[in-house]
């Protein structure tokens, strides 16, 4: 923290929309996930498929317009949950054009790519394929909807894509652009989408739901995909306090690298991926001992993991004995352009309650997984420190730290706190005409349960 404490003033996370194969809303969600439960069945009626069975984590959905695509009716049911959870009205309650928004792309509608159809609309709101062809759509909707005019942004950077909206939003934070933002992503099961990644042999051939996802597992065979949704509101701290919002952690820090290497193939040698980790505990002038959750990108291919398992272990050394590392793909599935936004609300929840989820079907670590995995079942854990790691086919990697907002008037407090942590805490000003200065957050040490 500078010096200046009133000159502090960073991105804090006030509102979570969370649904997935395991619930429509973030607690259900959540809960599931710390039972342990996976949300995964075997598919059979996707298009062009003929039949065929994939197992997959499908979210169970009547999408309120006719035709709209799936990935667009999830998103703003996502954002709805977001913003009330936030506590905005519709129209944001703040000028519209200091509300910023950025929302991953998504797949377009295919439905019309074998040439100009004529087939008559069966309600007067049916949507059209031309309507929603654009990647951006999604975002265009949701800011139609809330009244949204600041900052606009689409990135399409694959499974990165949600963790990389949340950066980009926080940067135009940073900068002065806008004062809060809506970010995140949504990802419904495309066939062409699923075909490309079963011919590339990266999803599990395995037929059984209960078994298809083992990350880290030296018996793992591949990811399966997902579907859901996850936005945040991410705002400046002064903007939180001065509301009177409730805060879940802080952004602290954020990086972006990549592997100049190949589309689809990984780099082993992870040396791209423990600089990354790196960069992200400098920015945030953390030493590794420091985190006590990595939220991993763990999709249950040979490549990846093993090349996450050996990033991982390089960055954070000495510290690696007291890291948890999870998977929460075992549950929910590879999300894809969601696929980090979603685990970062798993991990915002994680670090909100003190309970580390587990990695499923970890049975048989591989000899690489050097660090505890969480096998089959979650820890609690009081840390005060998480990062959450990206890794994208294009050789995109994305790494988050969050820091808790651990305050009894502002955030989740832990309900037993030491005397230390509360005798150490001053009090938050909520008059918007004075200064904000933070309150301190309790030492890491006092507050971690194994």
């Amino acid at each position: 923290m500078p010096d200046d404490a009133a000159a502090y003033d960073p991105v804090v996370i006030t509102g979570i929309g969370l649904i997935t194969s395991l619930g429509h809303d973030r607690e259900t969600v959540w809960n599931s996930i710390r039972a342990g439960r996976h949300g995964f069945a075997r598919v059979t009626d996707l298009p062009w498929f003929r039949g065929e069975a994939i197992v997959a984590a499908r979210v169970e959905w009547d999408d309120p317009v006719p035709g709209q695509l799936k990935a667009i009716s999830l998103a703003q049911h996502a954002a709805r949950e977001a913003m009330a959870d936030a506590g905005f009205p519709l129209a944001c309650g703040m000028d519209p054009t200091r509300f910023g928004i950025a929302v991953a792309g998504h797949m377009g509608d295919s439905s019309g790519i074998g040439g100009p159809s004529d087939t008559p609309k069966t309600s007067p709101d049916q949507i059209r394929w031309w309507e929603q062809v654009l990647p951006n759509t999604g975002c265009s909707h949701i800011a139609n909807e809330f009244g949204i005019l600041g900052p606009r942004l689409t990135h399409s950077v694959a499974c990165a894509s949600g963790l990389v909206s949340l950066l980009v939003a926080r940067r135009a934070i940073l900068d002065g652009q806008c004062d809060a933002a809506l970010v995140g992503g949504a990802e419904a099961l495309d066939p062409m989408f699923v075909a490309c990644f079963r011919n590339m042999r990266a999803l599990s051939p395995c037929e059984d739901p209960e078994e298809a996802c083992r990350p880290f597992d030296r018996n793992r065979t591949g990811f399966v995909m997902g579907e859901g949704a996850s936005l945040f509101v991410i705002e400046r701290l002064s903007h939180a306090l001065a509301r009177g919002a409730k805060v879940y952690a802080e952004v602290q820090a954020g990086r972006i690298l990549c592997q100049a290497h190949h589309v689809t193939r990984i780099d082993l040698e992870s040396e791209s991926l423990a600089k990354l980790i790196e960069c992200c505990l400098d920015s945030a002038n953390l030493e590794p001992e420091a985190i006590g959750y990595v939220n991993a990108h763990g999709t249950g291919t040979m490549q990846n993991d093993s090349a996450e398992m050996r990033g991982i272990a390089s960055a954070m050394g000495s510290a690696l004995g007291d890291v948890y590392v999870s998977a929460t793909k075992s549950m929910i599935g590879h999300l894809v352009n969601a696929a980090g936004c979603a685990e970062l609300a798993v991990t915002a929840l994680a670090m909100r309650d003190g309970y580390a989820p587990a990695t499923l079907n970890l049975t048989d670590p591989d000899a690489e997984c050097v660090f505890d995995a969480l096998p089959l079942v979650g820890r609690k854990r009081r840390f005060q420190y998480a990062l959450k790691l990206s890794m994208a086919f294009g050789g995109h990697l994305v790494g988050a730290v969050l820091k808790r907002w651990n305050d009894p008037a502002t955030g989740f407090a832990y309900p037993d706190e030491s005397p230390r942590a509360l005798a150490g805490r001053r009090g938050l000003r909520l008059d918007p005409s004075v200064p904000r200065v933070p309150a301190p957050h309790a030492d890491a040490t006092a507050l971690v349960e194994t």
